[in-house]
């Protein structure tokens, strides 16, 4: 076998079952607005604004997953299994820390965030009551994040698509329950996904004492390990930040073209978010494997595995621009049967289409480094990306360039960034072998 095919099937390896966990995570929230649905459209509406601050924290503190699968790998391609097991623990202590100080921050602050939000008095109700029941459920939120980095970084995503759809199982069952049966409401709902993501904590931890106890590691965090985690994953954060700001901004400027745009723009970036999943289960893999073979201090393999990737995620985008062709004739009507906003979506995802081969290689190179634990550059690009982008989207407003112009400045966005990864990428400084990375 030679090596590119070798690499190949890792590759597949872990992006299958890594597309099937990111595709059943937002299950969750589907499956609390189908049930909830039935109550009504205040308690509906409360949902929707809940859950998105739900998914705001959750999309904020993905870098703990991200910052562990690194340093987890590292240590697995050097060779020390139980080194990879202890930073695993150490994350996941850093995880479940920042859970109950966010779970304590969202439990006060929700009737604040819920008023700025927009939301009505009585959605406000429904809204505040998920809020505070999620809010205790903040750790187990944020240590599922982890967890599920630690599994990446020893290359198993076969695990996480087992828990991820146990804990989809569980949500389902606890919610008709709750909701229908009970006739709880909205609290119902909230109680359901909470203990959901208990159980996927309760699971990941038991695998965890497992693999600790097998391998004579201690099961508590270290000290010194958690900070270490921390100063790993604070760069991860603020390109986190930088990157849904880019996304907030475009949202906002959709909102000042009127409706028909901002409705418009909705469906097409929540169809660009659906495709980003397919390119995001190979940046995972490109995580997990670069930081494997950075650790074994492989510079070759590094660099075989970069170009594999991109290109498997160039062709993986021009897969996605031709499905959406051929099923755009009939995406408008899915979500509107306003002809405005209908022309508007079709016309977008145009632009959406040939976007995707760009996208493809910016979230390849992404995954690579980040895999590589190059954190503080790429918090570096991704805020000179958010710069460079502020007078791109202001044009587009100031101009009057309405749906065809947001999402130029998108691929302006994407264009940017993939010229500082790609200059970043050809050089050698990201390249550090051996299991840490200073």
């Amino acid at each position: 076998m030679t090596r590119v095919s070798a690499d190949t099937r890792a590759i597949l390896r872990l992006a299958l079952p890594a597309l099937g966990a990111l595709v059943a995570q937002p299950l969750f929230l589907l499956i609390d607005a189908a049930v909830v649905g039935t109550l009504g459209t205040a308690p509906l509406a409360g949902l929707g604004v809940a859950g998105t601050v739900v998914a705001t924290l959750v999309g904020l503190c993905i870098f703990l997953a991200y910052a562990t699968t690194s340093s987890v790998a590292r240590h697995v391609g050097a060779g020390n299994r139980a080194a990879a097991i202890s930073a695993g623990i150490d994350g996941l202590g850093l995880a479940l820390l920042i859970g109950i100080v966010a779970g304590i921050g969202l439990f006060i602050a929700a009737p604040p965030l819920v008023d700025a939000l927009g939301a009505s008095p009585e959605a406000a109700t429904y809204a505040v009551t998920y809020l505070r029941i999620m809010a205790i459920a903040s750790p187990a939120m944020l240590g599922v994040l982890a967890a599920v980095g630690v599994l990446r970084g020893l290359q198993d995503t076969r695990t996480t698509l087992l828990v991820t759809l146990l804990q989809v199982g569980v949500n389902t069952v606890l919610v008709l329950v709750f909701v229908l049966v009970f006739d709880w409401g909205v609290a119902g709902s909230a109680v359901g996904t909470a203990i959901a993501e208990a159980v996927g904590l309760i699971a990941y931890g038991a695998l965890l004492m497992r693999l600790a106890h097998r391998e004579g590691v201690r099961i508590h965090p270290h000290l010194l390990g958690v900070w270490a985690s921390a100063r790993t994953g604070f760069p991860l954060f603020i390109r986190t930040i930088a990157l849904r700001a880019v996304f907030l901004i475009a949202v906002a400027a959709a909102a000042r073209m009127g409706d028909a745009t901002l409705a418009a723009y909705h469906v097409t970036s929540t169809v660009w978010f659906t495709l980003a999943l397919a390119l995001d289960a190979l940046a995972i893999a490109g995580q997990a494997l670069l930081g494997k073979v950075l650790g074994a201090a492989d510079r070759d393999a590094a660099r075989a595995l970069t170009h594999l990737l991109v290109r498997m995620s160039i062709v993986l985008g021009f897969i996605l621009t031709a499905l959406i062709f051929i099923v755009r004739p009939w995406v408008p009507q899915l979500f509107t049967q306003d002809a405005e906003v209908a022309a508007l979506i079709s016309s977008a995802l145009i632009l959406v289409a040939i976007q995707q081969p760009l996208a493809g290689a910016v979230f390849a190179y992404d995954g690579i480094l980040i895999g590589a634990g190059d954190t503080k550059w790429l918090a570096f690009a991704q805020t000179a990306v958010l710069i460079a982008f502020v007078p791109a989207i202001w044009l587009v407003v100031a101009m009057g360039w309405g749906i065809a112009g947001l999402w130029w400045s998108i691929a302006w966005m994407l264009l940017t960034r993939g010229v500082l990864l790609v200059w970043r990428a050809r050089g050698t400084a990201w390249q550090v072998t051996g299991p840490v990375r200073n």
